[in-house]
């Protein structure tokens, strides 16, 4: 289907993405394609949620991210829910979720409008909990200087009904990770977690994370947890500083939900979804994280490497005993695989 309406959520703070986004512009206009920005924000104004955004945006098949990681995460929330897929411009220093350079906009732009881009699905996650999440007035302000305006807390999902115990159905994405943080360092988060609805610990903890294949890459590494293959379905819980002998992560089933509940003598515990702050937990509160019922929509101009752009990404070094043999980046077969293999075909590339 033809590109007909594109969004673009744009890092105003960096040149290079402001003139990127510009080519997008002028694109669009010369293919007669309605151009909107998204997420655009001044300080003292409320920024809106992610339906909000989208509904504003005329709700565009495309949305495209020019910055870092964390201007795709905003695109991403927008357009996870609203069914739209995303493409992230490259300008950051890491871009482990964007997918081109700056000098490749109207290259994709024309695979988009062609229906000729490789789109990939990955699993998001989706949030209950014991009641809406609320950011007391002013903490906001504080815990996100120098950030812009916090982003609101989620809504009640529409069309929600109530059920006796399971909470409240929250109209919130997450495409990388729900974080369960202390508010105060001399207060410890006791945090009791549960899987599938048995109790792994209670937790005293710096945080802890739940994370999707994708985030796997994000906080949770960064926290000594695994890599995951990004188009793996499973959920990522890794406990940060935890005062305790296990400090393991625990990879669940994709099926599996997990459930925090702040305990009564804990500290206040600050929820942040994909690294935006959405609200505050009180003690013997609780909020559950588990598999959205829907995907985030990502464009490829080819198919993902995801291992080669790992060993890129974090400048992964070889062994020096093992350097001396000269290893190829690249593992490729010049004929087509066995019939054994050819359900594999997509890991397997084959030259020529």
């Amino acid at each position: 289907m033809p590109l007909t309406r594109l969004g673009l959520v744009v890092h105003q703070g960096r040149p290079v993405a402001v003139a990127a986004a510009r080519t997008a512009r002028e694109w669009c206009a010369a293919h007669g394609v309605t151009c909107a920005d998204i997420d655009v924000w001044q300080e003292g104004v409320p920024r809106r949620g992610g339906q909000e955004e989208a509904v504003a945006a005329g709700h565009p098949g495309v949305v495209m991210t020019f910055g870092g990681d964390g201007t795709f995460l905003r695109g991403a929330r927008i357009a996870a829910k609203d069914g739209a897929v995303v493409l992230g411009v490259n300008v950051g220093r890491v871009g482990f979720l964007t997918e081109i350079a700056t000098d490749q906009v109207e290259g994709a732009l024309d695979a988009l409008h062609r229906d000729q881009a490789v789109i990939e699905e990955r699993m998001v996650l989706t949030l209950r909990a014991s009641h809406p999440l609320e950011t007391p007035v002013g903490l906001d302000e504080s815990l996100c200087y120098g950030r812009g305006p916090a982003l609101p807390a989620p809504t009640v999902r529409p069309g929600a009904t109530d059920k006796v115990g399971w909470g409240i159905p929250l109209d919130v994405t997450a495409v990388n990770d729900v974080v369960f943080e202390k508010l105060a360092r001399n207060r410890q988060a006791s945090l009791a977690v549960y899987l599938a609805g048995q109790l792994l610990a209670s937790y005293s903890a710096d945080a802890v994370i739940v994370a999707t294949p994708t985030g796997s890459t994000a906080y949770s590494f960064a926290a000594g947890g695994p890599v995951l293959a990004p188009e793996a379905d499973a959920i990522v819980f890794t406990p940060v500083a935890p005062h305790m002998a296990f400090d393991r992560t625990v990879i669940a089933g994709a099926d599996e939900m997990i459930a925090v509940s702040v305990l009564p003598h804990s500290g206040r515990v600050a929820v942040s979804i994909d690294g935006q702050l959405r609200g505050v937990l009180d003690p013997g509160d609780w909020m559950a994280a588990y598999r959205a019922p829907y995907r985030l929509r990502l464009a490829r101009l080819a198919p993902l490497e995801f291992y080669r752009r790992l060993r890129g990404r974090f400048q992964l070094a070889d062994a020096p005993a093992a350097a001396v043999d000269q290893t190829p980046p690249v593992y490729r077969h010049a004929t087509p695989p066995p019939d054994d293999l050819a359900h594999l075909y997509r890991h397997w590339p084959v030259t020529g």
